[in-house]
């Protein structure tokens, strides 16, 4: 892991991490806040649960991501993790701000923008390699290198079984031509 690696990822994810301590510990204020969304997505799931329950899960999940991001375990996953959840958290920052003053409207605005930028940074960060190729290209050029030496090799034995054909054919045209006294 280089050097601005080994900062910047902490760094980073130090915003996550606090952010979901302070959801796990104001579990009903992120419950209130988070509620149209929750209500939905407990409606949506199988079984039943408390809106409380998924701001607690949520937190849990921010941190968890942060901290293995912060680790560089697991880094690119757990930076899309952070992602989602930072949109998460803008959509409602956003919707719940106050608005009225001009002043409100302003921080609102700046809440806003830290948001996006740190959304942005890790949605870099699910792309960063650390100077590997992705799984997807190792995938790409392993079959291209196995498709390769496929052909390689059925060239190979095309001209080895032309070869044992032509050598049997000669032995048998010799064997008809001995055994005919031609």
């Amino acid at each position: 892991m280089s050097f601005v690696r080994f900062l910047a990822r902490p760094m980073l994810a130090s915003s996550f991490v606090l952010a979901g301590m302070d959801k796990l510990r104001n579990a009903d204020d992120t419950a209130t806040q988070l509620s149209p969304l929750l209500r939905r997505a407990a409606e949506s799931l199988p079984f039943q649960t408390d809106e409380k329950v998924l701001a607690r899960v949520i937190g849990g999940t921010q941190i968890g991501a942060g901290v293995f991001f912060a680790l560089g375990k697991s880094a690119r996953l757990a930076a899309t993790i952070l992602a989602v959840v930072s949109v998460l958290n803008s959509y409602v920052e956003w919707r719940s701000a106050d608005i009225s003053s001009v002043q409100a409207r302003d921080a609102r605005r700046k809440q806003l923008l830290k948001n996006v930028s740190l959304t942005g940074g890790v949605l870099l960060a699910s792309v960063d390699t650390a100077g590997r190729p992705s799984l997807a290209w190792r995938a790409e050029h392993f079959a291209a290198d196995a498709k390769k030496s496929a052909g390689h090799l059925a060239a190979d034995a095309k001209k080895t079984t032309a070869k044992r054909l032509n050598k049997a054919d000669k032995a048998v045209r010799k064997a008809v031509d001995h055994a005919t006294g031609a």
